[in-house]
């Protein structure tokens, strides 16, 4: 019910708009051959910033139990490309969002979603989103919720 709660305050207070724009780019990504890869990061992110309440990221080897090109040394090289020209720049932004979040003790768990994106903002390609519960469940990661 609380990641419910903080969803839906996340969605008013911006959220929406941000997976919007993040679905938006994607498909200017799609547009082009070249762009795939990213493209379908760009959906992961925005898909992540629909519901990041609840919800983790994580490589999507680990999910599968196989590599496959987004998680393979192509991925990796896409995700140096990704961070040259878009990255560092998107990151930036989130974490200023976050600093504009923490201002007020309420803002703070808005603000630690944004650290999220952040995160996953320097290194998308080759990431999933799946729900906290089957991260700590099934793969036996530890969250810090």
């Amino acid at each position: 019910m609380l990641s419910f709660l903080g969803n839906l305050i996340w969605w008013i207070i911006g959220g929406l708009f941000m997976a919007l724009g993040w679905f938006f780019a994607g498909c200017l990504m799609a547009i082009s051959i070249i762009g795939l890869p990213w493209a379908r990061s760009a959906f992961v992110i925005a898909k992540f910033s629909l519901v990041p309440f609840g919800r983790t990221l994580i490589r999507r080897d680990l999910v599968t139990g196989e590599k496959d090109l987004g998680t393979s040394d192509l991925g990796l090289i896409g995700n140096i490309i990704w961070f040259v020209i878009a990255g560092w720049w998107l990151c930036l932004g989130h974490i200023m969002a976050a600093l504009g979040c923490f201002i007020t003790i309420l803002g703070i768990p808005w603000g630690w979603q944004h650290l999220k994106l952040a995160a996953i903002t320097l290194a998308p390609v080759g990431m999933t989103s799946i729900s906290v519960e089957e991260a700590e469940r099934i793969y036996g990661i530890r969250t810090g919720r």
